[in-house]
């Protein structure tokens, strides 16, 4: 009885174990997802996350000084100025050094404001260097996305329908999955410019603190650099017509060997050759 029991349990064990594996070997982690009860930031995925997220802490301890000092006002006038404490009220109209405390103290915070806040907006503007770059093109209702670099082959990228999803990407959550993800390398640089083909869109990556309004005949840019391989998800953040809530953002990390030998699977695809790619590389961008 006992020999029994404990093979029950070794088998249980062995059970658990073999899902754990199972579970464990998925190829690329779902990391870049809302979660249920989510109050702060997501986790920073990218150095620009990252400085966006440092920024946000420095702008939360100086609001939560300004609200501590402002209410501590309020108690002192409530306690002192109180109709049985002071039945005779002040005529005082005009005080040299509080107008000036309440001048000078403002415009300082601001300046502490401003400096970090400048630093970043030019930190995220553009790249001297991007050994890869992306064309984001924003449509009504999906996106495109163009590798100039790597042969100028497009990929198309829509949402998936309920019943597909369960088909193809089970594990991939629900209104956010699409057919194609944009696919990037790890550790890299990468130049994003983005327009629209008919709308204005919004390019939104809240794990990578990217957020890009892409306007028809304009060209914005900006950078990545994902530190971490596995998908990681956004939506379209401008309101750009009927079906602007079916615009999800898919990108997919991976290390840059499985990216190189996936552009070159796309570019067996669309056709192109050796050949094709060198004229793309020495003919000039159209950006």
């Amino acid at each position: 009885m006992i020999g029994k029991c404990a093979r029950g349990i070794f088998g249980l064990l062995a059970v658990i174990a073999g899902l754990g594996i199972t579970g464990g070997a998925q190829a690329q982690p779902i990391v870049g997802i809302p979660h249920d009860w989510q109050v702060n930031f997501p986790p920073s995925y990218t150095p620009l996350m990252e400085r966006v997220a440092s920024l946000n802490d420095l702008l939360l301890v100086i609001i939560t000084l300004i609200c501590i000092f402002v209410l501590a006002l309020l108690l002192y006038a409530m306690w002192r100025f109180h109709a049985a404490r002071n039945p005779t009220p002040t005529t005082t109209t005009h005080n040299t050094v509080l107008e000036v405390a309440w001048t000078v103290v403002p415009i300082l915070i601001l300046v502490v404001i401003a400096i970090p806040s400048f630093r970043l907006l030019y930190y995220g503007d553009k790249l001297a260097e991007a050994p890869v770059t992306i064309k984001v093109v924003g449509h009504q209702w999906y996106w495109s996305y163009e590798y100039p670099d790597q042969g100028n082959f497009r990929i198309e990228s829509r949402i998936l329908s309920e019943a597909d999803r369960l088909k193809q990407k089970p594990n991939m959550p629900r209104m956010l999955a699409v057919d194609e993800e944009m696919v990037v390398p790890v550790g890299t640089n990468i130049r994003i410019i983005g327009t629209a083909a008919d709308s204005m869109h919004g390019w939104t990556v809240p794990g990578f603190g990217i957020k890009k309004t892409v306007i028809p005949g304009r060209i914005n840019e900006g950078w990545i650099n994902v530190t971490k391989e596995g998908y990681y998800f956004g939506q379209c953040s401008q309101i750009c017509g009927n079906n602007h809530s079916y615009m999800p953002i898919a990108v997919k990390a991976v290390a840059k060997p499985e990216f190189d030998k996936w552009v070159e699977q796309k570019k067996a695809s669309a056709g192109l050759s050796p050949a094709t790619d060198l004229a793309s590389a020495t003919a000039p961008a159209n950006r």
